[in-house]
């Protein structure tokens, strides 16, 4: 239901001094209608950030752009379970979640192509690094995304001649939500802060990125964060130099690939990974955080403006989806203090206690290590010991999850005996636990649980069970993570701003794959290829294009 509507967008694209689109021109990305799409992604940004600070928007143009002249939708919840970075990035691109695009987690074990580390969701040895000072270092390509994306579909329509590039503090964000067809992706070479790429897109960068990165611009960033020089991710990523720097390559890029002045409309995609890197820090009710959302809204402020003056015609001629890849947990320690049951446990020591458990099921004389470290909320078995041993994957699958609540309670200090006269401290616990057989076989309760699960299944990974804690719940003893069903890590914001969205904060429960399925239509081309998500029709203004298109 639309709550209200605002006048303010007439009086913003009137100040802006572009001409307007005619109401009635129907948009279609095969006459570059509109000129440039942009997705924007915030990395760990829940919703309520929008709420809780929206008096510190002071900027027409950044975050006030969508929550006062735009199409908002504040119920935005991930229909599935594994809330991680490259999932996440990931179900925005393809309008799918992970049984229908593959990406589980930021890495996983594929043992065929490596003993020695996790691969990760975008590493691909067949390629080479471009612009990092390793000539040998390995590359990157989406060749694990197994959907097209929104991006994709955009360049299949207008036979290559849209222009797609994504970009990102990190290569699995500004790779896997552009996709396959896109012109380029660039990421931060973690210790200097230039920006890379893979052979994938070709041999050398271009000569606009080459440029930013011999410029004085990364040397600006690491003064304004205090950074030391090595550590440009962690110093400046942490900080809000690192939104500008981020930006102004954007910037660089919209005018060296002249984007926004073809005669199709071209996509860039977009990925903040500042609110991240230092979130999982601080926790997201951190004064450090409030800090850094208001940055980002004052530098999208300056981007958008600067947007208006070098696409064709205008902000009139760009439409911008804003949304974010996952939520956050509040830390261990603030969730207590407000009296919430909120527990941490040690991964690395449940894991071995796992380790202890099955050894005495399965191999009482020979210590042996049947856990791989990995991210939660996948436990991941190695098949190995276990096929050496003839124990199926169903099998051993089984004994991970029975074992499960037994290894996490053998690492936490026992429960006093006697009752106490103050509150105990809260104990994290197993809310519940899937088997890869159990979910690639359906066999999962027919609840919302269910189908969160079922969301999350993919064939990477080999053997693995995919748990759930109690509710705030982390594992580990500082900051925070993400990476649960629960709703504080799957509410995101979902926002457009451009002349076919009709302005109001509209209420009832949207997904992110609406995003890619929405763009879609209106673009006038195929939805991505294992896209799932819905047309959101409520925030079209129904004039928008009702006249027929003229050839």
């Amino acid at each position: 239901m639309k709550l209200q509507r605002s006048s303010a967008v007439a009086t913003i694209l009137a100040s802006l001094l572009t001409p307007l689109l005619p109401a009635t021109a129907r948009a279609d990305a095969y006459r570059a209608k509109p000129k440039l799409v942009v997705i924007l992604v915030l990395d760990q940004f829940r919703e309520d950030y929008l709420e809780r600070y929206r008096s510190d928007f002071k900027s027409p143009n950044g975050f006030n752009l969508f929550l006062n002249d735009g199409a908002n939708f504040p119920d935005c919840y991930y229909n599935y379970a594994n809330t991680m970075t490259a999932p996440g990035h990931t179900t925005i691109g393809t309008g799918a979640y992970t049984n229908g695009h593959g990406i589980a987690l930021n890495e996983w074990w594929d043992l065929s192509r490596s003993t020695t580390h996790p691969v990760s969701s975008v590493e691909d040895e067949r390629y080479l690094l471009v612009g990092s000072a390793d000539p040998k270092e390995v590359g990157a390509s989406p060749r694990n995304e197994l959907a097209s994306t929104l991006g994709d579909e955009v360049v299949l329509a207008t036979k290559g001649q849209s222009k797609l590039f994504g970009i990102s503090l990190k290569d699995r964000a500004a790779i896997l939500t552009s996709g396959h067809a896109s012109k380029g992706a660039f990421w931060l070479d973690h210790a200097t802060g230039h920006f890379v790429s893979s052979t994938y897109w070709g041999p050398t960068l271009p000569t606009w990125a080459s440029a930013f990165n011999a410029s004085d611009r990364t040397a600006q960033a690491l003064t304004e964060a205090h950074a030391r020089p090595g550590h440009f991710y962690d110093d400046v990523g942490k900080s809000p130099a690192s939104v500008s720097y981020l930006l102004d390559f954007a910037k660089a890029l919209v005018s060296g690939e002249q984007m926004g002045t073809h005669d199709v409309t071209d996509v860039l995609t977009i990925s903040i990974s500042s609110t991240d890197i230092l979130g999982h820090g601080v926790g997201p009710d951190a004064p450090e955080q409030r800090a850094m959302v208001d940055a980002v809204d004052t530098d999208l402020n300056d981007f958008f403006t600067w947007l208006n003056q070098h696409v064709d015609g205008g902000l009139p001629n760009v439409w911008i989806a804003l949304t974010g890849d996952h939520g956050i947990a509040p830390t261990v320690q603030a969730a207590q203090a407000d009296g919430m049951p909120a527990a941490s446990f040690n991964t690395s020591k449940l894991i071995e206690a796992l380790n202890t458990r099955l050894t005495a099921r399965f191999s009482p004389t020979k210590p042996t290590k049947f856990l791989l470290q990995s991210e939660l909320p996948y436990l991941t078995l190695d098949p190995r010991p276990f096929a050496a041993l003839k124990v199926s994957e169903a099998d051993a699958e089984s004994a991970v999850k029975d074992l499960l609540p037994e290894a996490l309670e053998s690492t936490l200090d026992p429960e006093p005996s006697t009752p106490s006269s103050t509150r105990l401290a809260p104990r994290p616990f197993i809310r519940h636990a899937y088997t890869r057989t159990e979910i690639a076989s359906n066999q999962l309760p027919p609840t919302e649980d269910g189908q969160l699960i079922a969301h999350s299944f993919s064939t990477n990974g080999g053997w693995y069970v995919l748990m759930t804690p109690g509710m705030y719940d982390l594992g580990g003893a500082t900051g925070t993570n993400h990476f649960t069903p629960y709703s504080y890590d799957r509410h995101v914001p979902l926002s457009f701003f451009g002349t076919p969205f009709e302005p109001g904060t509209y209420h009832g429960r949207v997904e992110p794959v609406d995003l890619a399925a929405t763009l879609a239509a209106l673009l006038r081309v195929n939805q991505p290829s294992a896209a799932v998500g819905h047309i959101l029709t409520q925030a079209i203004d129904p004039s928008y294009d009702a006249q027929p298109h003229k050839q």
